[in-house]
């Protein structure tokens, strides 16, 4: 029995050559055949989608997309174009890793390290060369204390008595009520042994350190009115010599005993002729610790007066004092002087040769 023979088409065409017809039964995606609970013959609908994929039904020949002609070889019309959806993967994609919060943290933790070990590296440089100077008796090494007090006891005897002991010496605010004071070298004593330079119960105080040489000069204020003579004793101590002297003289305040003025030194045809032991009127006393040395000043009056209430420059320039060294100014004198001739003696040292300068701020004061 034959087929029934198609009517021709309208522009009586002949059929196309060599066309398969399409198939059946439409292609399912790979993966997804027909369920196994299906009747015989069962053929999925491309509209329904199984496990959510529609079954994937290749277009024919000719068959239009969208209402437009492919272009190719004619051939009968396909069912209305669909758009293409792709099949979704059993396994969905795994999501790229997201760049790790801590990267940023990691790169500036690692350059601060980087920048901590150049620190140390540098500190240790600069620890290494200096301890090579040191080691390597630099010019700039540090030096000992046995070494500052041993040029410091080499180098008095060369240093000029102009530069020890200036002509003339000034005190900015040291006089009473913040004056200016000026002060004239009128005579200096030959350098000499401590023997008559201190009453006996100063030199039992003083005997711990010992005495290499004791250097004096006398001076007077710009009206003539006073006088004061100042001392430099070097000792025989060490460091450690000095501090316990000056630790005693602290603790039991002997520094502030009438009983242990230093001497004055009288220099005849001088303003400082009449100055002798009962005209001392203040005085003060410094312990040196960074050098062999204690600096000295006591003052009294010019015309030979005796004073009765000796009184020490520390309480002499107390804010009330109402004593006659006080009122005299000659409180300021002895602590003025004494001061100006610390540095008058540092200063000599620092042009000595090889003399080193001992810190005024490292000792202290006492």
């Amino acid at each position: 029995m034959h087929p029934p023979r198609t009517a021709p088409t309208p522009r009586s065409a002949p059929p196309p050559r060599n066309v398969t017809p399409p198939s059946a039964t439409p292609s399912v995606p790979p993966g997804f055949g027909p369920p196994a609970f299906g009747p015989p013959g069962f053929v999925p609908d491309p509209d329904t989608p199984i496990l959510g994929v529609p079954a994937k039904v290749p277009y024919p020949r000719g068959a239009t997309r969208g209402g437009r002609n492919t272009g190719r070889t004619g051939g009968p019309s396909g069912p209305a174009d669909r758009p293409h959806v792709p099949p979704r993967p059993t396994t969905p994609p795994r999501p790229a890793a997201p760049p790790s919060a801590g990267t940023g943290h990691h790169r500036a933790r690692s350059r601060k390290v980087a920048a901590a070990v150049s620190l140390v590296l540098g500190l240790g440089l600069l620890v290494g060369a200096a301890a090579g100077s040191w080691l390597g008796d630099s010019p700039d090494a540090t030096p000992s204390a046995a070494d500052t007090y041993a040029k410091t006891r080499a180098a008095w005897h060369s240093v000029p008595v102009d530069d020890l002991f200036p002509r003339t010496l000034r005190g900015k605010g040291d006089g009473p009520g913040g004056a200016d004071r000026l002060w004239t070298r009128v005579a200096v004593a030959p350098d000499s042994s401590c023997g008559g330079g201190f009453d006996p119960l100063l030199t039992k105080a003083l005997s711990p350190v010992g005495c290499e040489r004791l250097l004096r000069a006398t001076y007077t204020d710009s009206t003539s009115t006073s006088v004061t003579t100042v001392g430099l004793l070097i000792t025989a101590a060490d460091t450690a010599g000095m501090k316990a002297l000056r630790q005693r003289f602290h603790d039991d305040n002997l520094d502030e005993r009438t009983d242990l003025m230093p001497r004055s030194y009288a220099a005849k045809g001088t303003a400082a002729a009449r100055f002798g032991d009962d005209q001392r009127a203040s005085w003060r006393i410094r312990i040196l610790t960074d050098a062999p040395a204690v600096l000295y000043a006591v003052s009294g009056f010019a015309d030979g007066r005796e004073v009765t209430d000796p009184q020490s420059a520390g309480e002499a320039t107390r804010r009330g004092a109402t004593s006659a060294p006080a009122q005299s100014g000659l409180g300021n004198d002895a602590r003025g002087l004494t001061e100006a001739t610390e540095d008058a003696f540092r200063q000599a040292l620092s042009q000595a040769p090889e003399a080193p300068v001992p810190s005024k701020t490292a000792e202290g004061g006492s």
